[in-house]
């Protein structure tokens, strides 16, 4: 993917509705407690996938 630009996106998939109270995907953006901890620290390609697959699973949500 070194080649192709990727897509706009936002800084973070945050929309401040951040819940994990009964499992370990943040009911508001989708993202894992894991993935939320290393935001920061992922490289733009890793942050990728994780948007590709939140995106298709119809996140990030507000008011969920």
């Amino acid at each position: 993917m070194a080649d192709k630009e990727l897509p706009p996106r936002p800084d973070t998939p945050c929309v401040a509705v951040c819940s994990t109270t009964f499992d370990e995907i943040c009911r508001g953006c989708g993202r894992s407690v894991v993935e939320v901890a290393h935001w920061v620290s992922m490289t733009e390609e890793e942050k990728e996938v994780v948007w590709v697959r939140i995106l298709s699973q119809g996140y990030p949500r507000r008011n969920t």
